[in-house]
Protein backbone atom coordinates (compact mmCIF):
# COMPACT_ATOMS: atom_id res chain seq x y z
CA UNK A 1 0.00 0.00 0.00
CA UNK A 2 0.96 3.30 -0.60
CA UNK A 3 1.79 5.49 2.56
CA UNK A 4 -0.74 6.67 4.81
CA UNK A 5 -1.16 9.84 6.91
CA UNK A 6 -1.08 9.72 10.65
CA UNK A 7 -2.50 12.52 12.81
CA UNK A 8 -0.95 12.25 16.01
CA UNK A 9 -2.77 12.17 19.72
CA UNK A 10 -4.88 15.52 20.31
CA UNK A 11 -7.73 16.27 22.32
CA UNK A 12 -10.96 17.82 22.42
CA UNK A 13 -14.41 17.90 23.26
CA UNK A 14 -16.75 15.61 21.39
CA UNK A 15 -18.34 17.81 18.84
CA UNK A 16 -15.01 18.66 17.44
CA UNK A 17 -13.42 14.91 17.82
CA UNK A 18 -16.69 13.60 15.66
CA UNK A 19 -16.52 17.05 13.07
CA UNK A 20 -12.71 16.01 12.58
CA UNK A 21 -13.64 12.68 11.81
CA UNK A 22 -16.26 13.57 8.95
CA UNK A 23 -14.16 16.11 7.45
CA UNK A 24 -11.51 13.51 6.73
CA UNK A 25 -13.92 11.37 5.41
CA UNK A 26 -15.37 13.27 3.06
CA UNK A 27 -11.86 15.27 1.46
CA UNK A 28 -10.71 10.98 1.15
CA UNK A 29 -13.47 10.65 -0.56
CA UNK A 30 -12.87 13.17 -2.81
CA UNK A 31 -9.09 11.17 -3.03
CA UNK A 32 -7.62 14.98 -1.89
CA UNK A 33 -5.91 13.47 1.13
CA UNK A 34 -4.34 10.26 1.31
CA UNK A 35 -5.50 7.06 3.84
CA UNK A 36 -5.22 8.62 7.45
CA UNK A 37 -4.83 7.10 11.12
CA UNK A 38 -5.94 9.59 13.72
CA UNK A 39 -5.29 8.92 17.69
CA UNK A 40 -7.43 11.32 19.99
CA UNK A 41 -8.64 11.83 23.26
CA UNK A 42 -11.83 13.48 24.87
CA UNK A 43 -12.13 16.42 27.17
CA UNK A 44 -14.61 16.55 29.11
CA UNK A 45 -15.57 13.15 28.95
CA UNK A 46 -18.37 12.15 26.39
CA UNK A 47 -21.05 9.64 25.38
CA UNK A 48 -21.32 8.50 21.95
CA UNK A 49 -24.29 7.17 20.27
CA UNK A 50 -24.90 5.57 17.22
CA UNK A 51 -26.46 7.02 14.17
CA UNK A 52 -29.68 5.36 14.43
CA UNK A 53 -29.93 4.88 18.29
CA UNK A 54 -32.58 7.28 20.37
CA UNK A 55 -30.54 8.71 22.66
CA UNK A 56 -33.11 9.28 25.68
CA UNK A 57 -33.46 5.44 25.66
CA UNK A 58 -29.53 5.03 25.70
CA UNK A 59 -28.35 7.95 27.91
CA UNK A 60 -29.06 9.23 31.58
CA UNK A 61 -29.18 12.84 30.48
CA UNK A 62 -29.52 14.10 33.45
CA UNK A 63 -26.52 12.71 34.86
CA UNK A 64 -24.03 13.65 31.79
CA UNK A 65 -25.26 17.09 32.79
CA UNK A 66 -24.28 17.24 36.40
CA UNK A 67 -21.46 15.46 35.73
CA UNK A 68 -19.99 17.96 32.69
CA UNK A 69 -20.18 14.49 30.69
CA UNK A 70 -20.78 15.27 26.61
CA UNK A 71 -23.38 13.71 24.50
CA UNK A 72 -22.72 13.49 20.78
CA UNK A 73 -24.04 11.30 17.99
CA UNK A 74 -21.52 9.24 15.45
CA UNK A 75 -21.79 9.12 11.92
CA UNK A 76 -21.10 5.52 12.17
CA UNK A 77 -23.71 2.88 13.81
CA UNK A 78 -23.24 0.65 16.54
CA UNK A 79 -23.94 1.10 20.06
CA UNK A 80 -23.24 3.40 22.98
CA UNK A 81 -20.19 4.38 24.14
CA UNK A 82 -19.09 6.30 27.09
CA UNK A 83 -15.55 7.76 26.63
CA UNK A 84 -13.21 8.87 29.46
CA UNK A 85 -11.58 11.90 29.36
CA UNK A 86 -8.14 9.67 31.07
CA UNK A 87 -8.34 6.35 30.12
CA UNK A 88 -9.09 5.87 26.78
CA UNK A 89 -7.40 6.27 23.11
CA UNK A 90 -9.74 6.55 20.26
CA UNK A 91 -8.16 6.16 16.91
CA UNK A 92 -9.86 6.73 13.47
CA UNK A 93 -8.85 4.74 10.04
CA UNK A 94 -10.05 6.77 7.11
CA UNK A 95 -9.42 4.77 4.03
CA UNK A 96 -10.46 4.02 0.12
CA UNK A 97 -12.06 0.19 -0.15
CA UNK A 98 -10.36 -0.63 -2.89
CA UNK A 99 -6.87 0.30 -1.06
CA UNK A 100 -7.85 -1.91 1.50
CA UNK A 101 -7.99 -4.89 -1.13
CA UNK A 102 -11.52 -5.91 0.10
CA UNK A 103 -15.06 -4.80 0.29
CA UNK A 104 -16.03 -6.72 2.72
CA UNK A 105 -17.60 -5.50 5.96
CA UNK A 106 -16.34 -7.63 8.41
CA UNK A 107 -12.92 -8.49 6.56
CA UNK A 108 -12.53 -4.56 6.82
CA UNK A 109 -12.95 -4.83 10.54
CA UNK A 110 -10.72 -7.92 10.89
CA UNK A 111 -7.54 -5.92 9.29
CA UNK A 112 -8.36 -2.76 10.61
CA UNK A 113 -7.95 -4.86 14.06
CA UNK A 114 -4.89 -6.42 13.38
CA UNK A 115 -3.43 -2.93 13.99
CA UNK A 116 -4.51 -3.49 17.30
CA UNK A 117 -3.55 -6.96 18.17
CA UNK A 118 -0.10 -5.83 16.98
CA UNK A 119 -0.29 -3.05 18.84
CA UNK A 120 -1.40 -5.27 22.27
CA UNK A 121 1.12 -7.64 21.78
CA UNK A 122 3.87 -5.44 21.41
CA UNK A 123 2.95 -4.21 25.22
CA UNK A 124 2.85 -7.96 26.66
CA UNK A 125 -1.18 -8.57 25.69
CA UNK A 126 -2.46 -11.20 23.76
CA UNK A 127 -6.30 -10.48 21.90
CA UNK A 128 -8.58 -12.23 19.91
CA UNK A 129 -10.43 -10.62 17.13
CA UNK A 130 -14.99 -11.59 17.21
CA UNK A 131 -16.60 -11.18 14.56
CA UNK A 132 -20.01 -9.86 16.06
CA UNK A 133 -23.42 -10.29 14.89
CA UNK A 134 -26.27 -8.55 13.54
CA UNK A 135 -26.44 -6.58 16.79
CA UNK A 136 -22.94 -6.45 17.72
CA UNK A 137 -20.41 -4.91 16.13
CA UNK A 138 -16.72 -6.99 16.05
CA UNK A 139 -14.80 -6.38 18.48
CA UNK A 140 -11.64 -7.34 20.32
CA UNK A 141 -11.40 -10.07 23.67
CA UNK A 142 -8.63 -10.68 26.08
CA UNK A 143 -9.56 -13.81 27.73
CA UNK A 144 -13.13 -13.43 26.62
CA UNK A 145 -13.13 -9.64 27.82
CA UNK A 146 -13.50 -6.82 25.72
CA UNK A 147 -11.04 -3.92 25.47
CA UNK A 148 -12.17 -2.26 22.41
CA UNK A 149 -15.30 -1.74 20.26
CA UNK A 150 -15.87 0.19 17.07
CA UNK A 151 -18.36 1.26 14.28
CA UNK A 152 -17.54 1.81 10.76
CA UNK A 153 -19.39 3.67 7.83
CA UNK A 154 -18.94 3.64 4.20
CA UNK A 155 -19.69 6.15 1.61
CA UNK A 156 -18.33 6.57 -2.02
CA UNK A 157 -15.66 3.56 -1.59
CA UNK A 158 -14.41 4.79 1.74
CA UNK A 159 -14.76 3.53 4.97
CA UNK A 160 -14.72 5.05 8.53
CA UNK A 161 -13.72 3.28 11.49
CA UNK A 162 -13.42 4.94 14.56
CA UNK A 163 -12.93 2.65 17.59
CA UNK A 164 -11.97 2.60 21.71
CA UNK A 165 -8.92 1.19 23.39
CA UNK A 166 -9.65 0.95 27.30
CA UNK A 167 -6.25 2.16 29.19
CA UNK A 168 -8.46 1.55 32.39
CA UNK A 169 -11.66 1.17 33.09
CA UNK A 170 -14.65 3.12 35.31
CA UNK A 171 -17.73 0.81 35.32
CA UNK A 172 -19.37 2.29 37.84
CA UNK A 173 -19.38 5.86 36.35
CA UNK A 174 -19.90 4.42 32.70
CA UNK A 175 -23.13 2.73 34.23
CA UNK A 176 -24.17 6.27 36.04
CA UNK A 177 -24.41 7.53 32.71
CA UNK A 178 -25.80 4.82 30.11
CA UNK A 179 -29.31 3.17 30.61
CA UNK A 180 -29.60 -0.36 31.28
CA UNK A 181 -33.29 -0.96 31.35
CA UNK A 182 -33.48 -4.31 32.94
CA UNK A 183 -30.87 -3.33 36.05
CA UNK A 184 -32.12 -2.51 39.47
CA UNK A 185 -29.62 -0.74 40.20
CA UNK A 186 -26.26 -0.14 38.94
CA UNK A 187 -24.09 -2.35 40.93
CA UNK A 188 -26.34 -5.22 39.27
CA UNK A 189 -25.11 -4.02 35.98
CA UNK A 190 -21.73 -3.54 37.00
CA UNK A 191 -20.37 -6.84 38.70
CA UNK A 192 -22.03 -8.60 34.94
CA UNK A 193 -19.95 -6.12 33.23
CA UNK A 194 -16.87 -6.38 35.51
CA UNK A 195 -16.47 -10.23 33.72
CA UNK A 196 -17.12 -8.88 30.40
CA UNK A 197 -14.65 -6.20 29.94
CA UNK A 198 -10.92 -5.46 30.49
CA UNK A 199 -8.54 -2.64 30.18
CA UNK A 200 -4.45 -2.66 29.34
CA UNK A 201 -3.86 -1.82 33.15
CA UNK A 202 -5.56 -4.72 34.61
CA UNK A 203 -4.07 -6.89 31.60
CA UNK A 204 -0.67 -5.51 32.86
CA UNK A 205 -1.23 -4.95 36.59
CA UNK A 206 0.53 -1.39 35.96
CA UNK A 207 -0.38 2.08 34.65
CA UNK A 208 0.63 2.52 30.95
CA UNK A 209 0.95 6.54 29.60
CA UNK A 210 -1.18 6.69 26.43
CA UNK A 211 2.05 8.31 24.86
CA UNK A 212 3.14 4.81 24.94
CA UNK A 213 -0.22 3.26 23.80
CA UNK A 214 0.20 5.04 20.87
CA UNK A 215 3.43 4.44 20.03
CA UNK A 216 2.42 0.75 20.06
CA UNK A 217 -0.20 1.55 18.11
CA UNK A 218 1.66 2.92 14.97
CA UNK A 219 3.96 0.03 15.19
CA UNK A 220 0.69 -2.01 14.71
CA UNK A 221 -1.23 -0.38 12.00
CA UNK A 222 2.34 -0.03 9.85
CA UNK A 223 2.70 -3.73 10.34
CA UNK A 224 -0.68 -4.26 9.45
CA UNK A 225 -1.23 -2.31 6.52
CA UNK A 226 2.27 -2.85 5.07
CA UNK A 227 2.69 0.74 4.67
CA UNK A 228 4.93 3.58 7.19
CA UNK A 229 2.52 6.22 8.40
CA UNK A 230 3.86 9.88 7.86
CA UNK A 231 3.32 12.09 10.17
CA UNK A 232 1.30 15.67 9.42
CA UNK A 233 -1.32 17.43 10.30
CA UNK A 234 -5.49 18.28 8.93
CA UNK A 235 -4.97 20.23 5.35
CA UNK A 236 -6.57 23.86 5.99
CA UNK A 237 -9.70 22.95 4.01
CA UNK A 238 -10.23 20.27 6.55
CA UNK A 239 -9.74 22.02 9.46
CA UNK A 240 -12.22 24.85 8.14
CA UNK A 241 -14.94 22.03 7.36
CA UNK A 242 -14.28 20.60 10.77
CA UNK A 243 -15.14 24.11 12.57
CA UNK A 244 -18.40 23.97 10.45
CA UNK A 245 -19.75 20.91 10.93
CA UNK A 246 -18.85 20.94 14.77
CA UNK A 247 -20.49 24.35 14.81
CA UNK A 248 -23.76 23.69 12.37
CA UNK A 249 -24.08 19.58 13.20
CA UNK A 250 -22.61 18.09 16.27
CA UNK A 251 -22.61 20.98 18.85
CA UNK A 252 -26.35 20.49 18.59
CA UNK A 253 -29.89 19.30 19.91
CA UNK A 254 -31.25 18.85 16.26
CA UNK A 255 -28.65 16.24 15.43
CA UNK A 256 -27.92 15.02 19.04
CA UNK A 257 -31.13 14.33 19.99
CA UNK A 258 -32.97 14.01 16.79
CA UNK A 259 -30.05 13.03 14.14
CA UNK A 260 -31.06 15.55 11.71
CA UNK A 261 -29.83 19.12 11.16
CA UNK A 262 -31.30 22.39 9.70
CA UNK A 263 -28.85 23.06 7.18
CA UNK A 264 -29.37 27.02 8.15
CA UNK A 265 -29.28 26.26 11.60
CA UNK A 266 -26.05 27.45 12.90
CA UNK A 267 -25.30 26.97 16.58
CA UNK A 268 -22.13 26.72 18.73
CA UNK A 269 -23.85 25.85 22.26
CA UNK A 270 -22.86 22.89 23.94
CA UNK A 271 -25.46 19.37 23.08
CA UNK A 272 -27.69 18.70 25.26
Amino acid sequence: MSDWRLIQLETFDAFMNMAIDEAILTYRMRNEVPNTIRFFRWKPSAVSIGKFQITQNEVQIENCQKLNVDVVRRITGGGTVYHDSESEITYSVTANKQELGTQDITSIYQLIYKGLVEALKTLGITADFQQGNAKTCPNLTVKGRKISGSAQTHKNGTVLQHGTLLLDIDLQKMFTLLNVPWAQDCMQIVNIAEKKHTSINTELQRKISPNEVQKALISGFQTAFNTELKETQLTEQETALARKLCKEKYSTTEWNLQGNTDTNLISSQRAI
